[in-house]
């Protein structure tokens, strides 16, 4: 017997409530019917709020009208199919590890989503570098994860905003595979595979990734990233992999994917040596 999704989403004020009781130390939790944009709603608040200290926010919306993911693409969705938030957070990290936080959101949230599945199907949900989450080897969900100053409550050189959004794909894996000629995975897969993953609620999710993401970037604050490689390769849905690096549709590189270092950045082994890519879509190469 098919298994039921936590659908329909509860309504946006009920859906805030239960978030803010989960969630006690995120100093604004908002949830809207709508919105143009999580991201660029946390993008403007950010810059324009006088306030120190007061994050970590989180702003969702059951339907966002110019969702975007990576490279300015556009995120498809509706009302009850998708499950969209954004969390905005203080980050004190030097320049040069800021490019880690993209991935780093990937395998927090992998990790917390994995922590709802039974063992044996843990596997199954990987990551694709730098941070598409997968189901099977299908797309489940897209992160995007923007940098801003901290505006004029910056408290130190360091002193950076990290602004992640997620899309998660609840229902029409099916219809947004037709449409986008490419497989597309969704929540209700992995519930179907799972019966016991049906019982946790939409705002479980919610809360299980944001607390993620703020024990990621608290303990990368602590200890750097040196550990960041080998917590990668947990869940990585490319190690092995013949792959090629694409730039606007070109190939510009192809090799083996071999990991990140502790920039977040993908490892390539190549004839001519081993690369490190920091941007760039991957494709993964027919054997």
């Amino acid at each position: 017997m098919a298994s039921t999704l936590p659908l329909p989403l509860p309504e946006p004020g009920q859906f805030m409530t239960a978030l803010r009781s989960a969630l006690p130390h995120f100093g604004q939790v908002e949830w809207f019917a709508r919105t143009a944009s999580t991201n660029a709603d946390l993008l403007t608040k950010t810059r324009t709020s006088l306030l120190r200290l007061d994050r970590p926010w989180l702003l969702g919306a059951h339907l966002q009208e110019q969702g975007r993911g990576r490279a300015g693409r556009t995120w498809q969705n509706r009302p009850g199919a998708n499950l969209m938030f954004s969390c905005a957070f203080d980050v004190f990290l030097p320049p040069r590890l800021l490019p880690a936080l993209s991935p780093l959101a990937g395998v927090a949230a992998c990790e917390a989503l994995r922590g709802l599945l039974p063992p044996p199907l843990q596997p199954h949900l990987t990551l694709k570098w730098p941070n598409d989450l997968q189901w099977k080897f299908a797309k489940l969900g897209g992160i995007l994860v923007e940098i801003t100053r901290a505006g004029t409550s910056r408290l130190s050189a360091d002193h950076h905003v990290a602004i992640m959004g997620i899309g998660l794909n609840l229902d029409d894996a099916r219809s947004l595979s037709q449409s986008l000629d490419r497989q597309i995975a969704d929540w209700r897969e992995i519930c179907d595979a799972a019966q016991e993953v049906a019982q946790s609620p939409a705002t479980a999710l919610v809360s299980r990734i944001a607390q993620a993401w703020y024990d990621g970037i608290n303990r990368a604050i602590r200890q750097g990233l040196l550990e960041f490689p080998a917590r990668f390769a947990q869940v990585d849905a490319l190690n092995g992999q013949h792959v090629n690096i694409l730039d606007d549709g070109q190939v510009v590189h192809s090799g083996i994917a071999c990991g990140v270092n502790e920039l977040g950045q993908l490892l390539l082994r190549t004839p001519a040596g081993e690369l490190a890519i920091s941007v760039g879509d991957v494709s993964v190469r027919p054997k």
